[in-house]
């Protein structure tokens, strides 16, 4: 068996397109295009692509997008007051505030400092607890793209199994409870348990979100199954040239190829997929914002 590989760049391009088209509407209605904020601190050469990559498919797709740019010496406390700032800037839809942020700034108060309403990564507890609770709100984005990427491939997802590999907030948790949603039933695996081969192997979804260069091999798919590599790991491609790196995922691609009914490449799956649920968030939070019942912008417990 030969996978299908799933091509996350079209699926996030067909996205931009709909969000454009909602943006469009958005701004006759509203009278103002939707905006969203990004907030950069220090200069990650990693997070400044990601965030250079966000504003201009933002604006691409219609929207207001603010880039602020803060040096890595700034307080927590002025970090939080910029936060506060766009929560009460009624231009402003979306917050989003790039990690990883310098050691001397507590992640977790800056981005609880974030209003829910706004928290177009889902990664407030108040954005988590409506999650948990089925409620409606802003799902987090990488997750959110692995379910869509999964029901394009495999339809109504409603009684498979799903094996999520990695149990952090970011990705694990919230894909777990994203998959019940969809009626799955749904496994986390992480780094303590000592059945992780069969657990696999029985599995119709696989998740795979570790940060573990190639470490779950192709004899662990099960024949047919749909596998979502959540992983960007660099390592060294010395058939390349000396020094020279290369992108691989937390799943042996080639062998787990052979016996995947889906596969999403690295680089090229997840990856878009993540910012184009970011400005599906923000389309919807500012739908939300202004009380209009925009087609296309409901998330959450369908």
């Amino acid at each position: 068996m030969t996978a299908t590989i799933i091509d996350g760049k079209a699926v996030a391009a067909e996205i931009d397109r709909r969000v454009g088209e909602a943006v469009a509407q958005l701004e006759g209605l509203l009278g103002r295009k939707p905006g969203l904020a990004v907030v950069l601190i220090g200069e990650d050469p990693a997070s400044e692509v990601y965030v250079r990559n966000k504003v201009r498919r933002a604006t691409r797709a219609g929207m207001n997008s603010t880039e602020i740019r803060k040096p890595a010496t700034i307080s927590q406390d002025e970090a939080i007051t910029i936060v506060r700032q766009l929560n009460d800037n009624p231009s402003v839809d979306g917050i989003l505030v790039q990690m990883p942020l310098p050691d001397h700034i507590d992640a977790g108060a800056v981005i609880d400092a974030i209003d829910p309403d706004k928290d177009v990564d889902g990664l407030t507890a108040v954005s988590a607890g409506r999650l948990l609770a089925g409620e409606e709100g802003l799902r987090p984005c990488t997750p959110a793209g692995c379910v869509l990427l999964a029901e394009q491939a495999m339809g109504d997802l409603t009684g498979k199994s799903v094996l999520v590999i990695g149990r952090s907030i970011l990705v694990g948790k919230p894909a777990a409870l994203l998959f019940l949603e969809k009626n799955c039933t749904v496994t986390i695996a992480h780094s303590r348990t000592v059945n992780l081969p069969e657990l696999c192997r029985s599995a119709d979804i696989v998740v795979a979100a570790v940060g573990r260069p190639e470490m779950i091999p192709g004899d662990w798919i099960k024949p047919g199954a749909c596998v979502l590599d959540v992983g960007i790991n660099r390592v060294a491609a010395p058939e390349k040239g000396e020094g020279q790196t290369r992108l691989v995922g937390d799943v042996a691609f080639e062998a787990a190829s052979r016996n995947a009914g889906w596969i999403t490449p690295v680089p090229g799956g997840i990856g878009p997929m993540t910012i184009a649920m970011l400005l599906r968030n923000t389309m919807t939070a500012a739908a939300r914002r202004a009380d209009i019942d925009l087609a296309g912008t409901r998330q959450g417990a369908g």
